[in-house]
C-alpha cells in the first residue's frame, strides 16, 4: 500500500506497539434496557425535515448504537453532543434520503444532546439525552484496554503533529496574504490545508471551531458571520460574476484582509491549545468513527468538487482525508485484525486501490491538477473507489468496540 505523505514524527507514532484483541463484529450492546424503549444499546432515530425522533430519551452506559434513518428529502447528519452542546462526542454524516446509517459510541453516564441536521446547516434539531449508570465499565478491559490506550496515545500524538504543522503553515499563509503576495498565498493554501483535512474530525469534536475555520459560503445561514479558509479562498481566487450570484466580486480591503488572517491564525491556535491540553483524549471509537467521517467528507464535498469551489484544490483535501482515515485504521489495526482479520484485509485492499487512483493524479508533495481538469471518467472512478472503502470502514467502530 502506498504510504501517505506523513512527517517522520507522524510515522513514528504509528509504530508504537499495538497487540492483539478479541472477538465479534457486532457492537457490545449494553445488557440493561434503557428507559423509553432503548433496548440492548440500540436506539432508532428518525431524521425528517422537522423532527429528530430518537426512540429513547435515556439509555444505560456502555456501547450504544444510534440507527439513524433519513426520512426527509435532504442529506442529514446525526450528532451525540456533550453536556455543553458544543463538544461532539461522535457523529455520522452524509445520510442520504431513505438511507439508514449506524453511529456506534461508548457512552459514559452523564447528560448529552442528540441532534439531527437536515440539509447539514445550522445547529440542528436538538433534544436532551441522558446516559444512566449501568454499573458496568464502559469500554474494553484487560489487554485490549491497554492496546486501545496505546492506540489512542498514538493517534493523539499524530493529531498534535499535524496541528503543529497547521499552525506554522497558517501563519506563513496569513503573512503572505496580509502582505498582498497573493501568488505566494495561493501556493501555500492547499499544502497548509492538508494538515487540517487529515484531522478534521478532531476539530469537529470541539463544535465551535470547525465552522469558524472551514465553513463554506454555500453553508452560511442568513446573517451568519463568515470566517476561515474558504472566506480567504474566495478573495484569492475571485469568482467571475456568473459564479458569484450574477454580481461582481468586491475584493476585501487591506483592513478586512488583516482581520480575516488574524481570525484564521487565532482560531488555529485555539485548536492547537485544545489538542495539546493535558486532558485531551480521543477514544478508540472516536478514532474509528472519525475515519468514516473523513471518507464521508470525501464523498460529500471533495469528489463533487464543492469543497474548494474557487481554488479547485480538492484533490489535496481528498488525499489528506484518505491519509487521515488510513492512519486511524493503522493505529487500530492490531485490535481490529484480531477481532476481524477479513475486514482489515478488505480495508487494506480497497485503500490500496483508492490510493493508487489518487497517485495517478499526483500527490500533495508533487502537486495535483485542479479538480475542474479531471475527466468525468476520473471522477467516477474515484467516487467508486471511495464508496468501496466506505462500506467496510463503516464496520470498524463496531469491530473495535466489540473487542473486550
Amino acid at each position: 500500500m502506498p504510504r501517505p505523505a506523513l512527517t517522520a514524527a507522524a510515522l513514528a507514532v504509528l509504530v508504537l506497539p499495538l497487540a492483539a484483541g478479541c472477538v465479534a463484529n457486532e457492537p457490545a450492546a449494553s445488557t440493561a434496557d434503557g428507559a423509553d424503549g432503548a433496548t440492548g444499546g440500540v436506539l432508532t432515530v428518525d431524521s425528517s425535515a422537522t423532527d429528530c425522533a430518537v426512540s429513547a430519551t435515556e439509555a444505560p452506559s456502555g456501547t450504544l448504537t444510534f440507527s439513524v434513518t433519513n426520512s426527509g428529502d435532504d442529506i442529514t447528519e446525526f450528532y451525540l453532543l456533550g453536556e455543553d452542546g458544543l463538544r461532539v462526542v461522535s457523529e455520522v454524516e452524509n445520510i442520504g434520503p431513505g438511507l439508514t446509517r449506524d453511529l456506534v459510541v461508548q457512552a459514559r453516564p452523564g447528560s448529552y444532546f442528540t441532534a439531527c441536521k437536515p440539509g447539514m446547516v445550522g445547529d440542528g434539531i436538538r433534544a436532551e439525552f441522558t446516559v444512566t449508570d449501568s454499573g458496568a465499565d464502559v469500554g474494553p478491559s484487560g489487554d485490549t484496554a491497554e492496546q486501545l490506550a496505546a492506540a489512542e496515545a498514538s493517534y493523539v500524538a499524530y493529531v498534535e503533529d499535524q496541528v503543529a504543522s497547521l499552525v506554522t503553515g497558517t501563519q506563513a499563509f496569513a503573512d503572505a496574504y496580509v502582505a498582498g503576495d497573493d501568488e505566494a498565498a495561493r501556493q501555500l493554501y492547499a499544502p497548509t490545508r492538508v494538515h487540517w483535512e487529515r484531522v478534521e474530525p478532531v476539530a469537529e469534536s470541539f463544535g465551535d471551531l470547525d465552522p469558524l475555520l472551514d465553513l463554506r459560503e454555500a453553508d452560511l445561514e442568513e446573517g451568519q458571520a463568515w470566517s476561515g479558509w474558504h472566506y480567504v479562498e474566495k478573495d484569492l481566487w475571485a469568482p467571475a460574476p456568473e459564479d458569484n450570484g450574477g454580481v461582481a466580486y468586491t475584493p476585501l480591503t487591506p483592513e478586512q484582509r488583516r482581520t480575516a488572517a488574524a481570525d484564521l491564525v487565532r482560531y488555529t491556535q485555539q485548536l492547537a491549545d485544545q489538542v495539546t491540553a493535558d486532558d485531551f483524549t480521543f477514544e478508540a471509537f472516536q478514532i474509528a468513527n472519525g475515519a468514516k467521517e473523513l471518507l464521508d467528507e470525501v464523498a460529500g464535498g471533495k469528489v463533487t468538487g464543492e469543497e474548494e469551489i474557487w481554488s479547485h484544490t480538492d484533490l489535496w483535501d481528498f488525499e489528506a482525508n484518505v491519509d487521515g482515515a488510513w492512519v486511524a485504521v493503522e493505529v487500530l489495526r492490531d485490535v481490529a485484525e484480531a477481532e476481524d482479520a477479513e475486514l482489515v484485509a478488505t480495508l487494506d485492499e480497497r485503500f490500496a486501490a483508492l490510493r493508487g487512483l489518487l497517485a495517478e493524479q499526483g500527490s500533495a508533495d508533487t502537486g495535483f491538477p485542479t479538480y475542474d481538469a479531471l475527466s468525468q471518467g476520473d471522477i467516477k472512478a474515484l467516487a467508486a473507489a471511495v464508496d468501496a472503502v466506505s462500506e467496510p470502514l463503516s464496520q470498524l467502530t463496531a469491530t473495535v468496540t466489540g473487542a473486550a
